[in-house]
C-alpha cells in the first residue's frame, strides 16, 4: 500500500483545524460552560483549574496524535474512493463521523451513564472537526 499520493500538509493542516474547532468550541464564546457543568468541574475552584492546566500539555500533544492519525485515514479513504473536491470531502466525512465516531460514542455514553447534553457537545464538536477536515482533505486532493 503506497502513501506517496496522499498530500501530506493536507494531512497536517485538516489535524491542526481540529485543534482551532476545538480551542473555539470548549471555550467560553461556546461551549466551555455547559461542558464544565456537565463534567462536574466548578469554575470557580482554583485548585481544580491549576490542575486542569497542569495536564492540558499532555492531553493536547495526545489529541494532536490522534487527529493526525484521523486526518490521515480519512485522507487514505478519499484516496482511494478518488474523491475530490471541499463538498465531497465534507460528506465522506460526515459519513465517517456518523458511522464510526457517533455510534462508539452514543455507546460509551449510555453504559457510562453520561448526560445526553455532555454527549452533544462532544460529538457535537467530532462532528465539526469531520467535516473541516473532509473539505480540507477533499479541496486538496
Amino acid at each position: 500500500m503506497g502513501f506517496h499520493h496522499l498530500n501530506f500538509l493536507a494531512v497536517l493542516v485538516a489535524a491542526v483545524s481540529t485543534m482551532l474547532v476545538g480551542f473555539l468550541w470548549y471555550s467560553p464564546v461556546l461551549f466551555a460552560k455547559p461542558w464544565m457543568k456537565e463534567m462536574g468541574y466548578d469554575p470557580n475552584d482554583k485548585a481544580q483549574t491549576e490542575a486542569m492546566q497542569k495536564s492540558a500539555g499532555l492531553a493536547y500533544a495526545g489529541s494532536l496524535a490522534a487527529s493526525l492519525i484521523s486526518a490521515f485515514v480519512l485522507a487514505l479513504f478519499l484516496h482511494w474512493m478518488r474523491a475530490e473536491g471541499a463538498r465531497i470531502g465534507a460528506m465522506t466525512g460526515l459519513h465517517v463521523w456518523l458511522g464510526f465516531v457517533a455510534t462508539v460514542q452514543f455507546t460509551g455514553a449510555l453504559f457510562a451513564k453520561q448526560s445526553m447534553k455532555l454527549f452533544a457537545i462532544n460529538t457535537g464538536y467530532q462532528l465539526v472537526c469531520y467535516l473541516v477536515m473532509g473539505a480540507i482533505l477533499g479541496a486538496w486532493r
